[in-house]
Formats: structure tokens, C-alpha cells, sequence
């Protein structure tokens, strides 16, 4: 499905949140408090656009952004030499529950819609944990369906029928969207994530709410050998 799309993947993310999901995607990467020349994996990167924030906002950052789907992934290169940070970029086609990578080997590994189209949440985080540095945090921009019950009936009112409208109009596909309420419901709160995390062996920080709870920055760190033991 992302495949098909991934030639209006871009505009349909402006047009459904018109224009914000750039300002939530700068929040999620100032979270991974990445350090001027850190190496970041950006997992499920899509075309490209949290790598690329990461990469022009990080003095001197280099990301590798990895993704399953080669058409969405064969969109990132232009878009990366367009903002001028090509050369700090770097693309990798893969699967986020098993990560081409070393142990240790990133100061941060951040995801954007991503957790919801896992088949095993624990084991993409397990990947996660297994790959950034003690002390380096993995962070997500997820949608959640935890949202303030005075503004749930609004947002799955949008969700259920006018996100799924857009979609047919937009990428000229009927099937596109009709996913995406069906997979915020049976997501995860960020308690919930909160104990994924804990499996996978990351310390969850307290989660950022934004949108009235619709939208959920979550956030953990790989403790180092002393933070595992204070947290015995």
C-alpha cells in the first residue's frame, strides 16, 4: 500500500494535518537530544522527512534512514539534495524488526507513524535497544488512542470519515487509508509502550501528549552499566 502512494505519500501528510506534522516531527527530534556529530538511525523513514530534520537541525549529524518500502525510500535521495544535507544521509532499504546494524552503534534511533505497522512491536523495540548506545535515547512520534475523551468523538469522527475521503482523492487509491483509524483503536496507550519499552530493556521517560492526547512522543534511554543497577 505505501508503495502505491508513495508519489502523494508527502502532500497527503501536509493536507491531513495541515502542515503541522512538520512542527511534530522538529519536537521528536530535538527529543532524541542527539549530539552535534551523533549517528542516527531514523527507522521506518519513509521519504525521508524526520532524517532530514534531524540532519539539518543537528550541527554536523549523520542519519541513516532505513525502510521496508523501496518505493517510498526511492523518494528520500532528491529530497536530501535538495535541502542540501545529502552528503550526511544515507539510505538503507530493511526491515525495522531486524536491523542490518551492529550493537551500540547510534546516539539515537527515532521513528514517525511507524510502531502502529509493526507485526512484533517487541521485537522492533528489542532492534531498537539492541542498536543505540547506553545512554542514547530511541524515540517515537506515534498517533495513540488515548486521546482526552472530550475530544475523541472529534478526532475518530475525522479519522473514521474525512482521513480515508482525502486519501481516495489525493492518491487516486480507494483502499489507502481505510487502515489508519482500525490501527490507532488497536493501538497501544503510552503505559502500555511505556512497559514495551521496559521489556526491550530502555528506561521509559515521561511521554510528550500533543493534540489532546492524539498524538504521543514516547521517549527511552539504554542505561548505561550504572543507570542499570540504580534502577535494581
Amino acid at each position: 500500500m505505501f508503495g502505491r502512494i508513495a508519489g502523494r505519500y508527502d502532500l497527503m501528510n501536509t493536507v491531513m494535518t495541515g502542515g503541522i506534522d512538520r512542527l511534530w516531527r522538529r519536537w521528536t527530534a530535538a527529543a532524541a537530544l542527539v549530539p552535534p556529530g551523533g549517528l542516527v538511525l531514523d527507522v521506518g523513514t519513509g521519504t525521508g522527512d524526520l532524517a532530514l530534520d534531524i540532519a539539518r537541525r543537528i550541527d554536523g549529524a549523520r542519519v541513516v534512514g532505513l525502510d521496508y518500502t523501496a518505493p517510498m525510500l526511492a523518494r528520500a535521495p532528491a529530497k536530501a539534495a535538495r535541502q542540501g544535507v545529502a552528503d550526511r544521509v544515507a539510505w538503507v532499504r530493511g526491515d525495522g524488526q531486524r536491523l542490518p546494524f551492529p550493537d551500540d552503534a547510534f546516539d539515537a534511533v527515532t521513528s514517525a507513524f511507524v510502531l502502529r505497522n509493526f507485526a512484533d512491536l517487541h521485537s522492533a523495540y528489542a532492534e531498537m535497544a539492541r542498536v543505540v548506545r547506553p545512554g542514547g535515547r530511541v524515540v517515537a512520534l506515534e498517533l495513540s488512542p488515548d486521546s482526552l475523551p472530550v475530544w475523541r468523538p472529534v478526532f475518530e469522527l475525522y479519522f473514521r470519515n474525512i482521513v480515508p475521503g482525502l486519501g481516495r482523492w489525493l492518491t487516486g487509491d480507494p483502499n489507502a487509508y481505510t487502515y489508519l483509524p482500525a490501527s490507532v483503536a488497536a493501538f497501544l496507550g503510552p503505559d502500555a509502550l511505556a512497559a514495551v519499552m521496559r521489556d526491550a530493556g530502555l528506561v521509559p521517560l515521561p511521554p510528550r501528549k500533543l493534540m489532546l492526547g492524539s498524538l504521543v512522543i514516547h521517549a527511552g534511554f539504554k542505561p548505561r552499566r550504572a543507570d542499570a543497577r540504580a534502577t535494581v
